[in-house]
């Protein structure tokens, strides 16, 4: 059976750490879905939802096994339709965890097939944070260390 993990979130900018979490996901899963999905928490995107589309499909263009899919639904009903049987979410901190924690039991409720697979950020992008890379940028600031593409 083929393991295949979606990998949600806003991604307003993909950052490095998100990159290095789907690479090492890749090891662990036959296909990723990078879903961007919007978040009602969110009033408006700072990045354009169809730049950075375009951004990931270029980053992923030699892994015939990632794609990028746009959803306005719930993340348990897009894993459904998309068989998916895995959620894959990074985590810097224990605040990651307990944010995290608490929307994958939410998930296993609504699809009880649906499994949260966590990976612990690598110690050089710890510190990355989209919040924290769209205030620098919205000021001026040199973000281009922090993401793996050019903007």
């Amino acid at each position: 059976m083929m393991k295949t993990a979606l990998f949600p979130g806003s991604f307003d900018p993909f950052t490095k750490g998100h990159h290095d979490i789907v690479l090492r996901g890749l090891n662990l899963f036959d296909e990723i879905i990078i879903s961007i999905g919007h978040n009602t928490t969110k009033k408006t995107r700072y990045f354009e939802v169809d730049f950075m589309v375009d951004k990931i499909e270029k980053l992923y263009q030699n892994h015939p096994n990632v794609r990028v899919v746009l959803y306005n639904e719930l993340t348990s009903s897009l894993a459904k339709r998309e068989g998916a049987n895995y959620l894959l979410r990074g985590l810097r901190n224990t605040t990651d965890f307990e944010y995290e924690n608490t929307i994958s039991q939410m998930n296993r409720y609504l699809n009880e097939e649906l499994e949260t697979v966590f990976l612990i950020t690598s110690p050089q992008f710890a510190a990355i944070s989209s919040t924290i890379i769209r205030e620098v940028h919205r000021y001026g600031g040199d973000v281009s260390e922090f993401l793996p593409y050019d903007i």
